[in-house]
């Protein structure tokens, strides 16, 4: 693991997955997911230290293309694959896509039950899919990207995402395939995000993430 310390937040060293730290408390409820990544997405050395973390963490893991799940999951997706050099396709809520498709029934985080759909064809037969999403609480939304991909012959890969909490579904996915998180399991992370509270969000101050304004 590069040990290279984040000069640009002034935080911990890169094997303590730093970037962890600015990420965002819920402010709007609980119909809302509990945190928001998104702040990592906006600061490009937060974002180029989960890249390199992830390209890492995965470089045992053989992939044809990355399936991104609708919507924050094609944040990450995308630039998993642009690292690999490998196409991505995008796995969209229902009634997004103007081609034939797909389509799957799943109860996300909050309980509602909702429809994913996956363009038809995708891929060819046996080809192996990673599959990325920015947060697995439940597992239900990453089940239907499962199924999804199954339908079409396709193979999992694998599944990345910036935190993967730890319940019955999901340690059932680590059974099945290979995971990758920048929450790394048996980490002080895993504890706080299976708490679904972080200490840093004790002392989060959003100036912390915003990019360098002014660059040539």
């Amino acid at each position: 693991m590069n040990s290279q310390t984040s000069s640009d937040a002034g935080l911990g060293p890169r094997d303590d997955r730093w970037y962890l730290s600015i990420m965002s408390p819920n402010t709007k409820g609980d119909k809302f997911a509990w945190l928001d990544p998104t702040s990592i997405y906006i600061n490009s050395k937060a974002f180029q230290d989960l890249l390199d973390d992830f390209e890492a963490d995965l470089a045992s893991v053989e992939f044809d293309v990355v399936a991104g799940l609708d919507a924050m999951g094609f944040v990450l997706g995308a630039g998993l694959a642009a690292r690999r050099n490998v196409g991505f396709l995008p796995i969209r809520k229902a009634g997004k896509l103007c081609v034939d498709t797909d389509s799957v029934e799943f109860g996300n985080y909050s309980g509602r039950i909702q429809n994913m759909e996956m363009r038809t064809p995708a891929f060819p037969s046996g080809t192996r899919v990673l599959l990325a999403d920015q947060w697995v609480e439940t597992g239900g939304t990453m089940d239907g990207a499962i199924r999804l991909v199954e339908q079409q012959d396709g193979v999992v890969a694998g599944l990345a995402a910036i935190a993967i909490e730890e319940n019955e579904a999901t340690n059932g996915y680590r059974e099945r395939f290979p995971c990758a998180s920048a929450v790394v399991p048996g980490s002080k992370w895993q504890t706080q995000c299976n708490a679904q509270f972080l200490e840093s969000f004790n002392s989060y101050d959003a100036t912390r993430t915003f990019p360098k304004a002014g660059r040539t």
